[in-house]
């Protein structure tokens, strides 16, 4: 899975596990910031498609339901966060209609000589004539200030996005970023860096 394939990148170093991550254990307690993750990406994946004189109070009564033992503080910063990125004018393509939220993605990529079944779930989608954006939600606490405070895991995540896609919108440019939600704060991965990820994990 893209999400975990930075164990794979220095083979004979055993790769570090976050024990609060239930995809990875599951039978791990989930803290609360992966329920607040999960909570945020549901948000961002719901809210676009409702219209926008609505959106706050179906946000309200969601996060009530889901965060009803979360501190009042908290369900308040998650409203305001997903607020401010839905009203952010430079998201504006990433949730416009024809953009898609958690979009199934699998293929295979050539792995230091072998082949390998890769699968995952895009968390934003826009196409447009010229370019195709990948868009990752992250929950850091606090949100990385720039690329160079970026887990090299996010980086090789979205590069290994980008290399299934690529084939399929030939001509046009796939472009990826991660989108911090506690900013919130777009980060654009350059392709320089992308192609480095994906050749450390490959042995190209």
């Amino acid at each position: 899975a893209p999400s975990g394939g930075s164990a794979r990148i220095d083979e004979g170093k055993q790769g570090v596990v976050d024990k609060a991550w239930p995809v990875l254990d599951a039978e791990a307690e989930p803290g609360f910031a992966v329920l607040r993750g999960l909570a945020l990406h549901k948000l961002l994946q719901m809210l676009p498609g409702i219209a926008e004189p609505e959106r706050a109070g179906a946000a309200e009564r969601y996060l009530l339901r889901t965060g009803a033992d979360w501190p009042p503080s908290e369900r308040e910063k998650a409203l305001a966060s997903v607020t401010s990125i839905l009203a952010d004018p430079g998201f504006g393509q990433l949730f416009a209609p024809s953009s898609r939220a958690e979009v199934a993605i699998m293929g295979s990529l050539e792995v230091k000589g072998k082949k390998r079944s890769i699968s995952g779930k895009i968390d934003r989608l826009a196409v447009t004539p010229d370019t195709v954006s990948i868009v990752d939600y992250k929950t850091n606490r606090p949100a990385p200030a720039s690329l160079a405070e970026v887990p090299p895991a996010y980086v090789l995540q979205l590069a290994l996005y980008r290399a299934l896609l690529q084939p399929l919108y030939p001509g046009r440019t796939v472009k990826a970023a991660l989108l911090f939600t506690e900013a919130p704060r777009l980060i654009e991965l350059p392709a320089s860096a992308l192609d480095d990820a994906l050749a450390r994990l490959t042995g190209a």
